[in-house]
């Protein structure tokens, strides 16, 4: 790992005052400037990338201490949460549980107790893709300016089966697909001011632009996330090859407008199965007026797939993404 200047932000103005740049500026050799900056929160993905030798930054801004950006608040209009809360903070919240269950359920399923204690939930949506192609020095990928996407014809089990076609990376977050599934906002900020953007919006997908994964600009911070509150019923669902620890293979988000035992509206999210956050819009349609029991939830979960391209190695996640998405329905109707 290269050396690099350590500055301590006390305030948010301080931390935009440094000229950061975002990870995926840093990594395009063309942008790269002596005075070029990285900002640090929990850490937990700014130092791998760092010590895997596939960013360097002249100098890390540590926001970590600043009071104003982390904090949790609620109104009769929703939640608004600080980027610096940790996992562990949403995880064990009992307002976040009781009104946006699936974000609860998602933060707590979230690696280790000590990195979930560690990590903030505006690290998580920002952190770049594990894809072991992109993490390794060894390889010119399509993300670091190469030629082509080594995934699409070497190992990729882990690899998208949606929007694969340019590259197929899934997205990290586990967080974002239960914000996303909630109809949550960001608000990012900049020495210019602020602005809001959907969560859904905020993150781009290869087709649109290979290098990056959101549209956070230079010299801007996350500096809060709301969430509606509209009373609709969620649930999480984390499929994984171990109980604990490991990174998701498969997820997905439900959040329902109920009326009754009917679903008035649906909104469907598969994790670790697309460069993004995937809305399953088919199944969200077919359930709207239905009641939701075993045999819509098996239905829906069939329609939330239908338009999966599995790789060589990855159609096992076909079969795992309908069952979670079944599993989440059920789950969330029921609670």
């Amino acid at each position: 790992m290269k050396r690099f200047e350590w500055v301590q932000a006390s305030t948010t103005d301080d931390a935009l005052g440094q000229s950061t740049r975002t990870c995926a500026e840093l990594m395009d050799s063309n942008k790269k400037t002596s005075g070029a900056s990285v900002v640090k929160a929990g850490g937990i993905d700014l130092l791998d990338l760092l010590k895997e030798g596939i960013l360097s930054t002249q100098r890390v801004v540590n926001i970590r201490s600043i009071d104003d950006l982390h904090h949790i608040s609620f109104d009769k209009k929703g939640c608004v949460i600080g980027p610096l809360l940790t996992l562990a903070e949403i995880a064990e919240h009992a307002d976040i549980r009781k009104k946006f269950t699936a974000l609860a359920d998602a933060a707590e399923h979230i690696a280790t107790p000590n990195i979930r204690n560690a990590a903030t939930v505006g690290g998580n949506l920002l952190q770049r893709p594990r894809c072991w192609y992109f993490r390794s020095e060894e390889f010119n990928c399509l993300k670091k300016g190469g030629k082509d996407c080594p995934a699409n014809v070497g190992e990729n089990k882990y690899h998208a089966i949606f929007d694969n076609e340019k590259c197929s990376i899934v997205h990290p977050s586990t967080a974002a697909v239960a914000l996303v599934a909630l109809g949550a906002s960001i608000e990012l900020t900049s020495r210019k001011g602020k602005r809001e953007v959907k969560l859904e919006e905020f993150f781009i997908s290869p087709s649109e632009d290979v290098v990056k994964e959101n549209r956070l600009a230079e010299g801007e911070l996350i500096t809060a996330i709301t969430i509606p509150d509209n009373g609709w019923k969620s649930a999480h669902i984390k499929l994984g090859e171990k109980d604990s620890f490991d990174w998701s293979i498969g997820d997905c988000a439900v959040a329902l407008d109920m009326e009754g035992s009917t679903c008035k509206k649906a909104v469907i999210v598969l994790g670790a199965a697309a460069p993004v956050p995937y809305r399953a819009t088919a199944a969200e349609n077919f359930l709207k007026g239905k009641s939701i029991d075993e045999k819509t939830a098996r239905e829906a979960g069939k329609l939330a797939v239908q338009n999966a391209k599995p790789l060589s190695q990855n159609e096992y996640k076909v079969t795992m993404l309908e069952v979670a998405a079944m599993r989440a329905l059920l789950k969330a109707a029921q609670s």
